[in-house]
């Protein structure tokens, strides 16, 4: 038995030598993906890296091949399917879709899925690619199927994972890996682009009208309150003018108040002196006169009294009323004015 088998390997073996360039070209077609040829079964196979040849044994499934040197029985073993495992690129057909706002689409995408179980891949389904761009089809448009129209275009991302999710629910009992999908195009009816035309140009001229509005209506705002900032800075400034005007008479007054007290203590002491009441008569003398010299300077009516020429009389009436309010003054007015006349001179 082993020596018919030896035997079948060398002439196996020749043969392959002889054909050498068809099983080149058989291992070319097999990586493109699609090709309806497979491996030649010899007893010594070289697997490629990225792919899985799926071995069955008298019918049934044995075996799935690594990459690298494999042996097979030629007459028993048999390479059913050749399945790449690199990312495969799949183009899904324009089809046309219907959404939620009754507009139909016309839109088309890529796929882009992965071969994980060669096993479930192989005899899972009949033609695994074809299956998933069905699939995929189907559930754009059910997907479609449930936003509008202005959805569909902000929403492309989301429309994109949503459909991806779908497609891997139902691929995973297929060993597929669905990894991204995307929408390339997407087109409507001339009708249809008329209308977005117009709702465009209809959005830009309400955000201009809003715009506008609403610089109307900051600009109003900030006159008014220009208005009302100059208005309280003047009242304040009114305020504050007035508060300096009263604090100024404030002070004028307490300053003539303290001068003319100052000026009584010191006439009160010089009074007190000797010959203080002729210097009071001279001084009383003096202000007699000047107000005689004032009396016809800011109107022509003017009233005298009787005996306005007696100086001396008048002098002497002026310190009598004095002498007789200093007589009329009571001890216990003096003592307390004594009182304070010491406290200011200790002060």
């Amino acid at each position: 038995m082993l020596r018919t088998l030896c035997r079948g390997g060398g002439a196996v073996f020749k043969s392959a030598d002889l054909a050498a360039p068809r099983l080149w070209g058989a291992l070319v077609q097999v990586q493109q993906r699609g090709a309806s040829r497979l491996p030649m079964n010899t007893m010594v196979l070289f697997v490629p890296q990225q792919e899985a040849w799926v071995v069955e044994r008298m019918g049934r499934f044995h075996r799935i091949l690594e990459p690298g040197l494999n042996f097979l029985i030629p007459v028993l073993d048999r390479i059913r399917y050749v399945q790449s495992l690199k990312e495969i690129v799949i183009d899904v057909p324009e089809q046309s879709a219907v959404s939620l706002d009754n507009v139909t689409l016309q839109i088309d995408g890529v796929l882009y899925l992965r071969i994980l179980e060669p096993f479930k891949a192989s005899y899972g389904v009949e033609d695994p690619e074809y299956a998933v761009t069905q699939l995929a089809q189907t559930t754009m448009r059910s997907e479609l199927g449930k936003l509008t129209l202005d959805k569909v275009f902000r929403e492309r991302e989301s429309l994109n994972s949503n459909i991806v999710l779908s497609i891997n629910q139902a691929s995973d009992e297929w060993g597929i890996r669905c990894l991204r999908y995307e929408i390339k195009d997407i087109q409507v009816s001339a009708r249809v682009k008329e209308s977005m035309q117009m709702q465009v140009e209809a959005e830009r001229k309400k955000r201009a009208t809003v715009l506008e509005s609403e610089g109307t209506r900051e600009a109003a705002i900030n006159v008014a309150e220009g208005r009302k900032q100059a208005q309280i800075l003047a009242s304040e400034g009114g305020r504050a003018e007035q508060i300096n005007i009263a604090a100024g008479e404030a002070q004028g007054v307490l300053a003539k108040a303290e001068a003319k007290a100052k000026a009584i203590r010191l006439l009160s002491g010089a009074l007190g002196e000797q010959r203080g009441g002729a210097a009071a008569s001279l001084s009383v003398a003096e202000q007699y006169v000047a107000a005689f010299s004032n009396l016809a300077r800011r109107s022509n009516t003017v009233l005298l009294p009787s005996h306005s020429s007696d100086v001396t009389g008048m002098v002497t009436k002026a310190m009598t009323i004095y002498s007789s309010l200093a007589k009329t003054r009571t001890p216990a007015e003096d003592g307390t004015a004594a009182e304070g006349a010491g406290g200011q001179r200790r002060a």
